[in-house]
This record gives C-alpha cells, sequence and structure tokens, in this order.
C-alpha cells in the first residue's frame, strides 16, 4: 500500500500539482473541515458506502487514471477503503495519518 505524508502532500501543493483526495468520513464530519487547497479536488464517500459491495454506483464517480489520496480522521478506515478500491484497480494512496496528521502538520506551518 503507498503512503504520503502530510508534509509530502503539502509540497506537491506547493508545487501545483493536481491532487484528488476521497475522504470517507461521516459527511458531518467533512463538511466541518476537510483538507481545501486551491489544486485539490476532494470528494466525500462515507466508509459504509465503500465497505459495501453491493454499493457499486457509489465509486463510480472515482477516476481510475489518477492517484486517489485517500484519508479519515487517523487513516485506519481509510486504509481498509483503500485496500477494498485497490482490490478495483484504482490507484489509491493512503494519507498517513489521517486529517488529524494534517491538522496537526498544518499548525507548525
Amino acid at each position: 500500500m503507498k503512503t504520503i505524508k502530510p508534509v509530502e502532500l503539502s509540497n506537491r501543493l506547493q508545487k501545483n500539482e493536481e491532487v484528488f483526495i476521497l475522504d470517507v468520513r461521516a459527511e458531518e464530519k467533512y463538511n466541518h473541515y476537510h483538507i481545501k487547497e486551491q489544486y485539490i479536488h476532494s470528494v466525500n464517500i462515507e466508509k459504509t458506502h465503500i465497505f459495501d459491495e453491493n454499493d457499486m454506483e457509489s465509486i463510480s464517480s472515482l477516476p481510475k487514471d489518477k492517484e486517489i489520496i485517500i484519508t479519515c480522521t487517523t487513516g485506519n478506515s481509510a486504509r481498509k477503503c483503500a485496500e477494498i478500491l485497490a482490490e478495483k484497480e484504482f490507484n489509491v494512496t493512503l494519507l498517513e495519518g489521517g486529517i488529524t496528521a494534517w491538522k496537526d502538520y498544518k499548525a507548525t506551518k
């Protein structure tokens, strides 16, 4: 499983690289806070939809030709979702430490 540290993600954004982020937290948590930067395309699909083998419609909008950086609060749910999506041939990368690590990193900048 590929992973990316918050500092590495930040470096990519500073280079104006476009990034696709899949946030698998509950919609309320996503709406309260999610990673917003100029070059980020952020999507929220709750983990329960990804865990549901019969709910292929939810993930049908995800790109298969781009890297998808997956995040949740701490990284545990995102890891499970990344494993499921990798089996379906999506190009997934896990944000180490999730939103918590991202917020901690941004607080030091």
